[in-house]
């Protein structure tokens, strides 16, 4: 009697063939904010402004282009960034690209917070495919997500209500974006431990005798 034909994993190169994919990620995500540094250091708030607001349209072009899709959170934050910083340069009033943050990150809270109440995390929705978690562990990681948006927003209007604009610009280009890193980080533990290998049962001899 024959034995079964092994099972193939092939999800093994899936790690190796993500990370060159992740330069161009972090450059659609990064430039826009640099471009907005470097365009307020030269010119004021309203030349960076205006330079953030093509820098977003390219960096959203440039998604479509290489992804053929452009994903909701930046698309989202793009929109954001056109109406208020239209309304910066419109009625040359700078409060308004600094309250940009703090609708976004309050914007995303509340989808996360709605998600969560109506037992559909949004997070599942957006990170499914690359993640494969309990239910238990996608809700905590929604809460830990969406208590950390509430505080950026309140680190944001602390920060531009307090400091110097050339300060908050600095903050936005340098702060947000490792805080949030850094926090993405954190949550390695969580996803360890309730995290749901596909290779888990494929790699058990005896996992066919529990089916």
């Amino acid at each position: 009697m024959k034995p079964p034909p092994e099972r193939k994993v092939v999800t093994v190169a899936e790690p190796q063939s993500a990370q060159p994919a992740l330069v161009p990620k972090l450059a659609i995500e990064l430039g826009p904010l640099l471009v907005f540094f470097a365009g307020n250091a030269v010119g004021g708030i309203y030349a960076g402004t205006a330079a953030f607001m093509v820098a977003t349209v390219i960096s959203l072009a440039v998604a479509r282009f290489r992804y053929h899709k452009i994903p909701i959170m930046p698309l989202i934050s793009g929109v954001i960034v056109f109406v208020f910083g239209g309304l910066t340069l419109y009625l040359h009033n700078e409060t308004f690209i600094k309250l940009k943050p703090t609708i976004v990150y309050s914007m995303f809270a509340i989808l996360l917070l709605a998600g969560l109440l109506l037992r559909k995390p949004v997070l599942e929705l957006l990170f499914g495919p690359v993640f494969t978690l309990t239910e238990q562990g996608w809700r905590k990681l929604t809460l830990r997500w969406t208590l950390f948006f509430i505080a950026m927003a309140i680190v944001n209007e602390i920060v531009w209500r307090n400091f110097s604009t050339d300060a908050w610009v600095s903050f936005k280009a340098f702060g947000f974006l490792p805080l949030t890193f850094l926090f993405a980080v954190a949550q390695v533990p969580l996803l360890q431990r309730h995290g749901e290998s596909p290779r888990d049962e494929a790699d058990d001899p005896n996992a066919e005798k529990r089916t």
